[in-house]
């Protein structure tokens, strides 16, 4: 009986290491654990920095429209340049690139932090400041998102990224109950100088990475019409575009917390900051249990995100007609944790599927459609929210998820039917070997 006991306590540990390994995969490598503790402070500083911009834009105007105005303009120039942005970072080192976007970043925080301390901040700035941020988003993200798979390589790429999810959902839990607490007892311009003093801690980490242990894709030979080339590449590929066109879909309708949350915490709850701080925390909260739960056991395809988005669409429509706060809270971990799932494996599925050459290309096209939609959804949903109430806001959102789904399993069933070649799509995205991590960097 003991042997028993202790041979079932061996199984039981055996497998709750290999759980814990397989979840924090990533963490082994120390350039990621370096660079994931610069994002970690970061992150803090922008959510903090995204909920004090709301709330001003709210406390100048009162208008719903002007907030889905504010987050359009930051989120437009990614819409337009963002495929260059992507061309940019496929010709040259990413690394550098980031340190100097990054250190912008903290500077136009800085100067929206000192505009409003002093009381001199007006509306336009915060557009024009936003709107400069969104210039260096363009550039950016792209370069952020691909230096990922330099680093940790393709057999560690989705753990990677959902890792990633997970801090930034942290951030999420952590800033905006943050930022209530500080708007509260000093103003937003407090919440804008931490945020500009957070970008110190990305900067450090990128400036500290051992480079001898990055796997950097070959630098792309500047030439003529590779914008083109990257439009064609995943128009005729369709692992790529499929999950683009999801993720259009659902960026475009479904991500525009900020502009619809501060109108159900306003208008819906009778709420302030606090409230909507707190609504945001609950979706951070839910947010990390399901980034760790895909970073140990998420899949990637077609399929995955179809089932994702469907979930997406049924959280949603729960937190639309949520009846009271402590509901809402409880809705939104939900929306938080499905969410989450869905771009982790939307991410890892068009980075595991692109070629090297051409992954800056891509995941510029995955920032326009994730953050470039938003010029077009954001003051929609804006709208929605300031004429129909903010549960209409989310209706809205659930709706969008759950045409995204439909047009998923629309692949799946012309897949499934023997469809014509040219629109058959892998619904999972084979894993990748550990094994294969230093036999080349193709995914």
């Amino acid at each position: 009986m003991n042997t028993s006991l202790r041979t079932r306590f061996a199984g039981v540990t055996a497998s709750a290491a290999a759980l814990r390994h397989s979840t924090f995969a990533s963490l082994e490598n120390p350039n990621y654990r370096r660079y994931i503790a610069g994002q970690s402070v970061s992150m803090v500083g922008t959510w903090m920095q995204t909920v004090a911009q709301s709330w001003l834009v709210l406390q100048l105007t009162g208008s719903g429209t002007a907030l889905g105005l504010v987050v359009a303009l930051q989120t437009l120039p990614v819409l337009l340049l963002g495929p260059y942005g992507g061309v940019v970072a496929d010709r040259v080192d990413k690394r550098r690139l980031m340190i100097g976007l990054q250190s912008i970043m903290g500077l136009l925080a800085l100067v929206l932090g000192v505009l409003t301390l002093t009381g001199t901040v007006q509306l336009w700035q915060v557009y024009l400041l936003a709107f400069l941020l969104g210039m260096n988003n363009c550039f950016e993200n792209p370069a952020r998102q691909s230096f990922v798979l330099e680093m940790v390589g393709p057999a560690n790429l989705r753990n990677a990224v959902s890792l990633n999810s997970v801090v930034v959902n942290v951030a999420r839990a952590v800033g905006p109950a943050a930022a209530g607490l500080i708007i509260a007892a000093g103003g937003t311009g407090i919440c804008f100088l931490i945020n500009a003093a957070s970008f110190v801690a990305v900067v450090l980490s990128l400036t500290s990475l051992d480079t001898s242990r990055l796997q950097p894709s070959p630098p792309t030979v500047r030439a003529p019409g590779q914008l083109r080339e990257g439009f064609a590449y995943v128009r005729r590929t369709p692992e790529l575009a499929v999950p683009l066109l999801m993720m259009a879909l659902v960026g475009c309708l479904a991500y525009e917390f900020q502009v619809v949350l501060p109108v159900v915490a306003k208008e819906t709850f009778g709420g302030g900051a606090q409230v909507y701080g707190l609504m945001t925390g609950a979706m951070g909260v839910g947010a990390v249990i399901g980034g760790l739960y895909v970073a140990a056991r998420g899949r990637t395809g077609i399929r995955a995100m179809t089932t994702s988005a469907l979930a997406f669409a049924v959280v949603l429509l729960f937190a639309a007609l949520a009846p009271s706060l402590a509901v809402e809270l409880v809705a939104l971990a939900l929306v938080g944790g499905v969410s989450v799932g869905f771009l982790s494996k939307g991410n890892s599925t068009l980075q595991l599927s692109a070629d090297p050459s051409m992954r800056g290309r891509v995941m510029a096209l995955w920032a326009v459609a994730f953050l470039g939609s938003t010029p077009i959804g954001g003051p929609i949903a804006g709208a929605v929210a300031e004429h129909l109430g903010g549960r209409a806001g989310l209706g809205l959102a659930a709706a969008a998820c759950a045409v995204a789904a439909g047009a998923g399993a629309l692949v799946l069933r012309r897949r499934a039917a023997g469809g014509t070649a040219g629109t058959a799509v892998p619904s999972q995205v084979p894993e990748v070997r550990r094994e294969t991590v230093g036999a080349g960097r193709s995914a």
